[in-house]
């Protein structure tokens, strides 16, 4: 386990201090260049990775609820397994697993009270609405427990597919904007899933 808690605790320092960084010191929707493939962009998402989101306010609050869930199930399969699949291919692979959710989660537990700013239901349109200014640290908080906005931040826009290609053209080849939590979560997976004999040997 002392692997897995060095892992697990290394993606939850980079992963929070990149979004406090991105968080105060960028407005909402601001990018900047770093190179023409390689974006850094400020945007928020009240729902799952890769800035998905579902339900409204009701399915923000579900969400919340099923991740801690998951988070629970995922932290009893890792402890009562470690030793059965004692290799490095399971205990890196579901430490980025449980790193990831967890570094999600803690944005939407605590980020609507410790910002000044974020994503606010509005009631009477029934929708998300962005504030565009630079947010504080200062407690005063955005919303509730459970009710704080997922941070994202890494846009790779690497390319547009020709208008020729059927479905997809004219489309950006990944037009997605995540953060290093979304990434430790798409490697662990991609790691057990394509490495399973190993992982599970």
């Amino acid at each position: 386990m002392k692997k897995i808690g060095i892992i697990v605790l290394l993606v939850l320092i980079i992963d929070q201090l990149t979004k406090f960084y991105i968080k105060t010191n960028f407005a909402y929707g601001e990018g900047v260049e770093v190179f023409s493939w390689f974006i850094l962009k400020f945007v928020e998402n009240p729902g799952m990775a890769y800035g998905a989101e579902f339900g409204g306010l009701t399915g923000k609050i579900v969400l919340s609820i099923l991740r801690i869930i998951l988070i629970a199930g995922i932290g009893w399969y890792i402890w009562k397994n470690v030793k059965v699949h004692n290799n490095n291919y399971f205990k890196i692979g579901m430490a980025l697993v449980f790193a990831g959710a967890i570094g999600n989660l803690i944005d939407g537990l605590f980020y609507g009270l410790i910002f000044d700013t974020g994503l606010t239901w509005n009631e009477e349109r029934a929708a998300w609405d962005a504030y565009y200014g630079i947010s504080k640290a200062d407690f005063s908080g955005y919303s509730g427990f459970l009710m704080g906005s997922v941070v994202d931040m890494f846009y790779f826009p690497l390319f547009v597919w020709p208008d020729w290609v059927p479905i997809v053209g004219g489309k950006e080849f990944f037009s997605y904007i995540f953060n290093v939590a979304d990434a430790a979560i798409t490697v662990g997976g991609a790691t057990i899933l394509l490495c399973r004999n190993k992982v599970f040997s």
